[in-house]
């Protein structure tokens, strides 16, 4: 029997498998601390700088792992930090429970010192499951229900335990009036479409002779049957930024991503298709699907709340993607003409040409893209990808593909700076044995990155495999928000908002003793690299790159170039560079074969 009700808590997270949380103290969980001190911290109690990267680390752990993140912070302002990495959670369907103190339960309503209605902040970010334990035995049911919804949501939830509650001596729910038993058993399920609906959709895809496929997380752990249905429908494959790590790069018809931060032969696919098939995506940007009426369509998500949306489907299916395809699979006639296919293929073919070429061009000191570039052939088959929001992300989504068992993930749709390093940790966590490389902006860098270099130097010597390369790309710019200035709002760069100070990140690093390298010249990129990936402790990477290389969308529309061009006509403080640099870059996709500097 345990002795309180902190000692439960605990002791129920382990029967639930859960081995890590990732937090910070404060007195408003005073008592779980002392009972994680009895429990010879059982589960891992994993310290962060800063209540957010907890929260952001948790969900960097529920998204390399596949399991519950745990996050716990104090009353009041612990637990306001962790709201971000919540909404992350949240936005990108992960299972995330976060543990929050309370002020005792006699001070609540008296304007007391860190009083906040959680109830109230909570709501929204925890609308799945949010519930206050009161009394002891509450907490099995409780606590147990905010667990199998996280996971059977794939949602942030949240548990509020005050202060005094924690130390009330543990009673378990009696069998009587208003006592709510529970129990641990979280058995698999599965939804399943109907035959009905499963015939419709093959007719739709049957019919078709041009098919796309889009597939988003939800595709995970569907990698045959997806190969396998591609190969009937003679279809290429666009991936959602989310699921970029579902099907290897290698297979050729796969087009890579999709959207803003995507590939032309992404953009052509949906452009051209005359049938879609969605599987496991909710891809917010319509502009990048078919026309409306110009293809037919089927989805199949394993959410019902999440079926129909984005585009007019004809068909829904509501079900496991593997099992879903497996079933469809024997009504798929396969497509005998394959000139659709080849077309994607070739057109994938040519793209990796031109980013080869746009990698290769100068930059003032270092062309941005020249640095992913350089990594992706250097990456071992079982890395794991981290990539914060902003240009650095285009990077990622373009020049890094997935192979072996790759893994890669970013803040998909909340996309929130400072992702990058926390998410690392959590992938650290989740699979110690394998190398992690985070990508991350020198604006993120700076807002929590440096900070959580820290817990990395913590907790390093504990991993079985000690790679963990930070990479930074230092341009002094906030730079993917000075770009949309220039594209959407015809604004020249705005300095006071957009101009960050030059931190040395490779000198913080080897005050931490970890692996420091700071990369000036395009020549010293590749060496760089290899000895990240070789050392035998952290190492942090900072190359000073170009602002003025621009993030280039798979197809500029006449307005966004409008708008960049009457940025610069305004003055804009990088308006020569951004010319030339775009006009080669435009040049790389017009000449196929041919390589300009």
């Amino acid at each position: 029997m345990t002795d309180n009700t902190a000692d439960f808590v605990l002791s129920r997270l382990r029967e639930w498998g859960v081995e890590y949380v990732f937090g910070y103290p404060g007195d408003g969980i005073n008592g779980l601390l002392a009972a994680w001190q009895r429990a010879d911290n059982r589960p891992r109690f994993v310290q962060a700088r800063h209540e957010e990267m907890s929260a952001f680390a948790a969900a960097g752990y529920a998204k390399f792992s596949g399991r519950v993140g745990v996050c716990a912070a104090t009353s009041g302002p612990g637990a306001i930090h962790l709201l971000n990495g919540l909404y992350d959670a949240k936005l990108d369907h992960v299972p995330v429970v976060a543990l929050l103190g309370q002020t005792h339960r006699s001070a609540m309503g008296g304007a007391y010192q860190q009083e906040v209605d959680l109830h109230t902040l909570f709501k929204d970010v925890a609308s799945d499951f949010l519930e206050t334990v009161t009394v002891p035995q509450q907490l099995p049911n409780v606590l147990d229900r905010a667990l199998r919804t996280a996971y059977a949501r794939r949602a942030p939830t949240a548990v509020i335990i005050p202060e005094d509650v924690q130390e009330l001596d543990y009673e378990p729910p009696g069998h009587e009036f208003r006592m709510v038993p529970s129990s641990l058993d979280h058995s698999d399920f599965s939804l399943a479409p109907t035959d009905e609906a499963l015939h419709r959709a093959a007719e739709v895809l049957n019919s078709g002779e041009r098919v796309a496929m889009l597939v988003g997380q939800g595709a995970a752990g569907a990698r045959p049957e997806v190969e396998r249905t591609a190969d009937l429908l003679g279809a290429g494959v666009a991936k959602a930024l989310l699921g970029l790590d579902v099907l290897p790069d290698e297979l050729p018809y796969v087009t890579g991503a999709i959207g803003l931060l995507g590939t032309r032969p992404s953009y052509e696919l949906m452009r051209d298709c005359d049938t879609l098939l969605t599987i496991g995506s909710n891809f917010p940007y319509g502009q990048y699907l078919p026309d409306f009426e110009q293809a037919r369509a089927v989805q199949i998500d394993i959410d019902p709340h999440m079926v129909g949306l984005r585009y007019p489907y004809e068909v829904n299916l509501v079900g496991d993607a593997a099992a879903t395809l497996r079933r469809l699979a024997p009504m798929l006639q396969r497509k005998k003409r394959r000139t659709w296919q080849e077309g994607v293929v070739a057109s994938v073919e040519r793209w990796h040409e031109v980013l080869a070429r746009r990698a290769e061009m100068d930059g003032d000191p270092i062309n941005p893209e020249y640095v992913a570039h350089v990594l992706d052939p250097l990456l071992p088959e079982d890395a794991m990808l981290t990539a914060d929001s902003g240009s650095v992300a285009t990077w990622y989504a373009r020049h890094l593909r997935m192979r072996g068992t790759m893994r890669g993930s970013i803040s998909g749709t909340l996309a929130s700076m400072g992702c990058g390093v926390p998410y690392a940790v959590g992938a650290k966590f989740a699979h110690p044995d394998r190398p992690v490389v985070a990508l991350v902006g020198d604006g993120a860098m700076q807002m929590n990155g440096l900070a959580e270099l820290i817990t990395v130097a913590k907790y390093w010597q504990e991993w079985s495999d000690p790679r963990f390369v930070v990479a930074v790309w230092n341009n002094q710019d906030l730079n993917q928000v000075t770009w949309e200035m220039r594209a959407m709002g015809g604004s020249p760069q705005f300095l006071p908002s957009q101009r960050i100070p030059d931190v040395r990140y490779a000198d913080f690093a080897r005050t931490l003793g970890l692996n420091a390298i700071r990369v000036e010249k395009p020549e010293q990129v590749e060496a760089a690299w290899r000895e990240a990936m070789a050392a035998r402790e952290p190492a942090v990477v900072e190359f000073l790159t170009d602002p003025a290389v621009p993030p280039i969308p798979p197809h500029a529309s006449w307005k966004q170039i409008e708008s960049t061009a009457a940025a610069i006509l305004k003055g804009d403080t990088e308006a020569g560079g951004a010319v030339r640099h775009g006009l080669r870059a435009m040049v790389q996709d017009m000449l196929p074969g041919r390589k300009h500097r």
